[in-house]
């Protein structure tokens, strides 16, 4: 579902596929009643109060599958950190479960397959870090999941055999949807001992309090079954074991934009400031209230008098997007082909999730501009709409645009379509 303003079409928020496949009800409920705020558990055999269907309808095996795990610790060539092995709530050292490949793939930090089988067998449990870099099916899942939620997102996978536990109570800094794969989990849920912990206040810096509260009554106590899926904000406690069966789920960590970097973005695009440039005096000290209460005031009168450029803020915002995302990856053998072969047939696309805007005559990307031709405009604005056309189908000249679309396969803006 899309919504037009100004002639600029915009999503409304029910048009989100891949949220809706790990939330089982409207999304603006989820939006509104969960999200930074408490968790929610989707099933795929719930009914909600109203009587209206809710369950999940689709499993989770397409993305990723035993069968998957079996094949990237075997014959992927693996490499330290995209694997890590925890039993007991410890992580094992990297040189318990890697080593070179043998003649001619000598790199010390492959996963060795039998070292991990035998850690398997012992009861510890394999976590695959990084998934949305090196298996297809995250790639394409999590970019829509990080267009859907405006956030960036990471993805790891946990394989436990049956009756172990790999992690004890601990609390995340980052959100997370955990999704059931394989066999049944059993979760226990705690409320946070932080409300919203930032990334540098980890939880075991307060192993205590974590401590006490995981021998509290639970929030929330209840098995995943294949299908399921689990909502978790940022700083609620929670631990997992397995039953009499191995079991495999995927959890997605959503790193959220907050208000603080809002307000970092708002200071910083006033740098040029000279109040915000100026020493604090000589022999200045922090813990003599008296002697520091000047130096605060200037500070607070500054800030009050900072105007929130939202373009700049913007703009600081969407720098920090790109470093933590990528576009879809291209295939660089196609995309030299598509290039290569260019005619008035041939099909191309967008390349999904890449931020591409058109001011006048220059395509604007994140990590740089593009000047375009005379008389490219309408193309570059049917392109930028997104779907799949032909080169004969784009506005403007037919030379113009069969140009610019060689230049933009070569500049991985578009791809092929078939």
């Amino acid at each position: 579902m899309t919504t037009v303003i100004d002639g600029e079409k915009r999503r409304t928020v029910t048009d989100r596929p891949a949220l809706r496949r790990v939330f089982a009800s409207v999304v603006e409920d989820f939006a509104s009643q969960h999200w930074g705020v408490k968790p929610a558990l989707s099933t795929s055999r719930s009914i909600d109060k109203r009587g209206v269907h809710t369950w999940l309808p689709q499993s989770f095996d397409d993305l990723f599958s035993l069968a998957a795990a079996d094949e990237l610790l075997s014959v992927r060539g693996l490499r330290t950190p995209f694997l890590r092995i925890a039993k007991d709530g410890n992580v094992l050292p990297s040189s318990r479960f890697t080593g070179g490949g043998g003649v001619g793939a000598t790199i010390a930090d492959q996963v060795d397959p039998d070292a991990v089988a035998k850690a398997y067998a012992e009861g510890a449990t394999v976590v695959f870090q990084g998934l949305h870099r090196t298996w297809a099916p995250l790639i394409e899942f999590t970019g829509q999941l990080v267009a859907d939620l405006g956030h960036p997102v990471q993805v790891n996978a946990y394989l436990t055999p049956p009756a172990a536990q790999g992690f004890s109570a601990h609390y995340d800094t980052h959100d997370v949807f955990v999704v059931q794969v394989a066999g049944r989990k059993h979760w226990t849920i705690h409320e946070p001992v932080v409300e919203l912990p930032r990334p540098d206040e980890p939880w075991d810096a307060r192993r205590p309090a974590v401590a006490a509260r995981a021998v509290e009554p639970p929030y929330l106590d209840v098995e995943l079954y294949p299908g399921d899926a689990l909502y978790l904000p940022r700083g609620w406690l929670h631990a997992a074991r397995s039953g009499d069966e191995a079991t495999l789920h995927l959890t997605f960590g959503v790193h959220p934009v907050t208000t603080r970097d809002v307000l970092h973005a708002a200071v910083d695009a006033h740098r040029e400031d000279p109040r915000l440039r100026t020493s604090l005096p000589v022999g200045f000290d922090p813990t003599d209230a008296e002697s520091f209460a000047g130096s605060l005031q200037s500070a607070e009168a500054a800030l009050r008098d900072i105007r929130v450029e939202p373009a700049a803020v913007a703009k600081a915002l969407l720098a920090q997007l790109d470093r933590d995302t990528r576009p879809a990856p291209i295939r660089p053998i196609a995309q030299a082909r598509a290039a290569s072969t260019l005619d008035a047939v041939a099909r191309v696309r967008l390349r999904q999730h890449l931020r591409a805007k058109l001011s006048g005559s220059h395509l604007m990307l994140p990590d740089r501009t593009i000047a375009l031709p005379d008389g490219a405009a309408g193309a570059v604005e049917a392109l930028l709409a997104g779907g799949v056309t032909r080169v004969l189908d784009l506005p403007g000249d037919p030379a113009i645009t069969q140009a610019l679309v060689g230049q933009l396969l070569a500049e991985a803006v578009l791809v092929p379509a078939d």
